[in-house]
């Protein structure tokens, strides 16, 4: 059988701009991880793993949930994390998702209405912008971090209906932070529902890893919160944390939560293991010393005019040619170092980068060699 030779034209468009993107085995040789967001170590903490194995030995389905939530798939693990969630994310209530991109999906197509509006910030992830394609409102892009472009356009576009804003707390390619305190006040001014995707804050920011929203005590003044388990604990899948009623709507109208297996119980014993670690791991705040760390060897290095300004385990690099970051990438990896170039379309073009993902087990000469050697190849 023929592929169809418009796929096939559009694989080539990606090979002449050198933008082709292809998998590689992980670990197939030792790598100083700089890539993955493994933020906190804990994809490879064993006391995560040993007391989940323990725990699913006494469950009556090993492997699999058999079905939806609202089918035979609804087991007390299930309910229990959820309530654990909501106390630790100090939210009203917890429901649980695949994934992050089933949240953002199942909550954006299924909240907003018809004669509803959603304003997006244009840095906005992918799992945002497809779950606004999904949704009956119309959408509306701002300015990056730009409060001042956002009032104007809910002004510009006032009528009836409800009003969304929705943002990331941590930016996942420039690593910088949303002005979550500014859009609360702007909230509470033009009466809208602030939603705020905490992936990568989830774990590395707040008092116990609850995310910035509850670092800066605004959990009450946000009508809904992603956070995913898939980065900072290591596991795999995804909450919204908002009312009891934001729940209860969620699962009789979300699609992504109707429709779909319930998480596995291993799963769900990760996540909720990890989760209980967080108040007494030192990992969050070694992350937050190395953040320090390699700023300052950025700083010695005279390679500020490349880096994005960011607080965050989230570094990039900005080159500018798609070519220029594989090569940096591929010489990084010659000499054993995990940095992974970021490429057009996830970035817009020229503004390709080597993205540094820090981590609390990097050490201060990884951190200063890998710098190092980006300072000899630019």
């Amino acid at each position: 059988m023929n592929f169809p030779s418009k796929l096939l034209g559009k694989l080539k468009d990606r090979q002449l701009s050198n933008t082709l993107r292809k998998l590689s085995e992980v670990n197939e040789r030792e790598l100083v991880d700089f890539s993955s967001n493994d933020y906190i170590g804990f994809s490879k903490e064993e006391s995560i793993s040993e007391r989940s194995a323990k725990e699913l030995k006494r469950l009556e389905h090993l492997n699999g949930s058999t079905g939806s939530r609202l089918l035979t798939g609804n087991f007390l693990i299930h309910t229990s994390l959820e309530e654990d969630l909501a106390s630790h994310f100090k939210a009203e209530a917890v429901l649980l998702f695949n994934s992050g991109y089933d949240a953002n999906l199942g909550l954006l197509s299924s909240v907003p209405q018809r004669g509803d509006r959603i304003f997006y910030d244009e840095y906005s992830h992918a799992s945002i912008r497809d779950g606004l394609k999904l949704s009956n409102a119309k959408s509306f892009k701002f300015k990056h971090n730009d409060i001042e472009d956002l009032r104007r356009k809910i002004k510009a576009t006032s009528g009836g209906g409800e009003d969304y804003v929705i943002v990331e707390s941590v930016y996942s390619m420039d690593g910088d932070f949303g002005p979550i305190e500014k859009l609360v006040d702007l909230s509470i001014e033009l009466n809208f529902n602030l939603i705020v995707d905490e992936a990568h804050s989830t774990g590395v920011f707040g008092p116990k890893g609850e995310g910035i929203v509850v670092e800066k005590k605004l959990e009450s003044k946000v009508f809904a919160r992603i956070h995913t388990f898939g980065k900072a604990l290591g596991c795999h899948g995804a909450m919204i944390a908002g009312s009891s009623v934001l729940k209860e709507y969620l699962i009789n109208f979300s699609r992504s939560f109707i429709y779909t297996t319930a998480p596995s119980p291993h799963a769900v014993l990760a996540v909720k293991n990890a989760v209980s670690l967080l108040p007494k791991s030192k990992a969050p705040a070694k992350l937050h010393k190395n953040i320090s760390c390699f700023k300052a060897y950025i700083i010695h290095f005279k390679l500020e005019d490349f880096f994005i300004e960011s607080g965050s385990p989230i570094q990039s690099a900005v080159f500018g040619s798609p070519g220029k970051v594989k090569e940096i990438s591929s010489r990084l990896e010659d000499k054993g170092y995990d940095a992974k170039p970021i490429l057009y379309p996830t970035v817009p073009k020229g503004q390709e980068r080597i993205r540094f993902c820090l981590h609390s087990y990097n050490t201060a000469h990884q951190m200063k060699e890998i710098l190092y050697l980006l300072s000899t190849f630019v």
